[in-house]
C-alpha cells in the first residue's frame, strides 16, 4: 500500500494511492494515519480493503507528511562509499548516527526557505525508514518486520552551521522544512527488496545525484538492528539512511542552493518530490 495524507498543513486527511496512481480517501475507515496503524496486524487488516471502492479525491491537493505523530528522527551519515570519497571523510566501522529536530519535517512539495544568515544550503537525497512496531535488541533477520514502510526524503543541510559551528550535524540539518517526507509511505510488502531501489536528484533539471540503495555501506536491516541494541525503537521513529555522491559540499567549486532554485528527486516505488527554494520572510 501507499499511505498518503493530503490537504493544507495542519489539516491533512488520510488517503491511499490506488493501482492507477489515483488518490483515494480512507476517512470512512480511519481518522488519520498514525504510527499505531503501521503494525503488521493493522496493515494486514487495511490490506484486505478493496481500495477501488474508496472515494476518489478530486483535484491535486497538497501532500503532507505521510504519517501523523512521528516521534523522532535519526540520520545515518557516510553510508555510501562514493559520498565518503567526495567529502574526504573516512567510512566508519559502525553506522554514524545523529539526531534531528522533528520540527524539520514537511510535505513532499512544500517550499523550503533559506534561513536568515544561511549561506551554504545543500541537498542530500535519502531513503527514510518509518518504524511500525516496537523493537529492542533486534537481529538483522528480525529488523525488516519492525518497519512500517519506506519514504523518499531529502536532507537539506546548511553546511556552514553543520561544519563551522561546533561540529554538530544536527545544527545544519534541523531547521524547519529541512526534512521532507513523501509523497507517500510505501509499505514493505510493496517495496519488495529495500536494497534494490534506484534514486535520483536534480537541481533546476540538472542531475546532481544518482544512486541505488544497493550501494549502501550498512543495509536497512543492519541500521535498524544496530539502533535497537542501544535504544528501543518505537512506532513513529524515522531513520534517514544516508546519501550517495553528488552533493554541493563534495564539489571542487561548490554552488549552493539559492532562492528560485528547484530541487526534484525520485526513487523507485517511493514517488517524486519537488521543492522550490525561497527566502524566509521574518
Amino acid at each position: 500500500m501507499k499511505l498518503v495524507r493530503y490537504g493544507e498543513m495542519g489539516a491533512e486527511r488520510p488517503g491511499l494511492i490506488d493501482g492507477e496512481g489515483r488518490l483515494r480517501s480512507v476517512a470512512p475507515l480511519v481518522t488519520d494515519w498514525t504510527p499505531e496503524l503501521l503494525s503488521p496486524d493493522a496493515l494486514a487488516i487495511l490490506g484486505a480493503v478493496d481500495i477501488d471502492r474508496l472515494p476518489l479525491v478530486p483535484g491535486t491537493p497538497r501532500l503532507g507528511v505521510p504519517v501523523a505523530g512521528l516521534r523522532q528522527i535519526f540520520a545515518v551519515g557516510l553510508n555510501y562509499v562514493d559520498h565518503s570519497v567526495e567529502t574526504g571523510l573516512a567510512l566508519t566501522t559502525h553506522p554514524m548516527l545523529f539526531a534531528k529536530s522533528i520540527a524539520s519535517l514537511c510535505g513532499a512539495n512544500d517550499d523550503v526557505a533559506i534561513p536568515p544568515g544561511a549561506a551554504k544550503l545543500d541537498w542530500e537525497i535519502e531513503l527514510a525508514i518509518v518504524i511500525g512496531r516496537t523493537g529492542r535488541h533486534l537481529s538483522e533477520a528480525e529488523a525488516l518486520s519492525h518497519i512500517g514502510g519506506l519514504c523518499l526524503s531529502i536532507e537539506f543541510s546548511e553546511r556552514a552551521w553543520q561544519m563551522e559551528m561546533g561540529g554538530q550535524h544536527g545544527k545544519g540539518k534541523s531547521y524547519d522544512r529541512f526534512t521532507p517526507l513523501g509523497p507517500w509511505l510505501t509499505t514493505m510488502d510493496e517495496v519488495g527488496d529495500p536494497q534494490a531501489l534506484a534514486m535520483q536528484l536534480e537541481v533546476n533539471d540538472a542531475v546532481r545525484q544518482r544512486g541505488s540503495s544497493s550501494d549502501m555501506v550498512f543495509a536497512i536491516a543492519a541500521i535498524v538492528s544496530h539502533i535497537s541494541q542501544f535504544q528501543t525503537l518505537l512506532p513513529g521513529d524515522v531513520i534517514q539512511t544516508g546519501t550517495p555522491a553528488g552533493v554541493a559540499y563534495g564539489a571542487e567549486n561548490p554552488v549552493y542552493l539559492k532562492p528560485g532554485d528547484v530541487v526534484t528527486c525520485r526513487a523507485d516505488k517511493l514517488g517524486t518530490q519537488r521543492h522550490r527554494i525561497v527566502t524566509e520572510q521574518v
